[in-house]
């Protein structure tokens, strides 16, 4: 199947070309079309944007699909703009450990919180307000721990046994301010994003109980 990659600035020059039209197979995900590329946006901390919408490196392609590199914006050595999702999707660490890469970072901190002990988790959420909440949290842990870059996702729907319903990677200089920038990213999702488990284990359901968003 035929892919068009978009690439700008940076990326256009290395390429020699606005746009490339990959022969990919069928099942092929963003992750293949940035293999083949050989190597292009090495050294590149990217966003990638699938028909115009933002995806991360497990997104799957289909056949006439538009993939754009963006690289980083003008405006000096800021870090990376903080990423955030609600997703009723199994949730990949590998794909948010790549959106926080970046050639400043000496270090990459991640975690996940995964269902343990019961069946499995039920996740509701009032997914516009906690995305909104998760970005505006990675956001301020970028600012205040210096980060290169933050990326945090929260599962909703059932997540079985042993499987991540939450998941947060982050990047810094230096392993000190990457560690904290984490530890505070989840400490906060925790406590303040608008988001209820239920444990269930057989015939047995309990919403787990909680507080009021600090």
């Amino acid at each position: 199947m035929e892919v068009t990659v978009r690439l700008f600035a940076m990326l256009r020059e290395r390429a020699g070309a606005s746009e490339v039209v990959l022969d990919l197979p069928e099942g092929a995900r963003v992750a293949d079309a940035l293999a083949e590329l050989d190597g292009l946006a090495d050294g590149l901390p990217l966003v990638m944007a699938v028909n115009r919408e933002y995806a991360d490196a497990g997104r799957a392609l289909d056949p006439g699909d538009e993939l754009a590199l963006i690289p980083p914006v003008s405006g000096g050595e800021t870090s990376a703009a903080p990423w955030a999702r609600v997703t009723s999707e199994p949730l990949s660490l590998d794909s948010l450990t790549e959106r926080v890469r970046d050639p400043r970072a000496g270090a990459v901190v991640t975690f996940q919180g995964v269902t343990r002990e019961v069946e499995r988790l039920e996740y509701e959420a009032y997914a516009e307000m906690a995305e909104e909440r998760l970005l505006e949290i990675a956001r301020a842990a970028v600012e205040r721990h210096g980060l290169c870059a933050a990326a945090v996702e929260h599962r909703v729907g059932d997540v079985p046994l042993s499987e991540p319903s939450v998941a947060v990677a982050v990047s810094a200089a230096h392993r000190g301010e990457a560690f904290a920038g984490a530890r505070e990213i989840i400490d906060r999702v925790k406590a303040e994003a608008p988001i209820w488990k239920k444990e269930v284990d057989g015939d047995a359901e309990r919403w787990v109980e909680g507080r009021p968003p600090a």
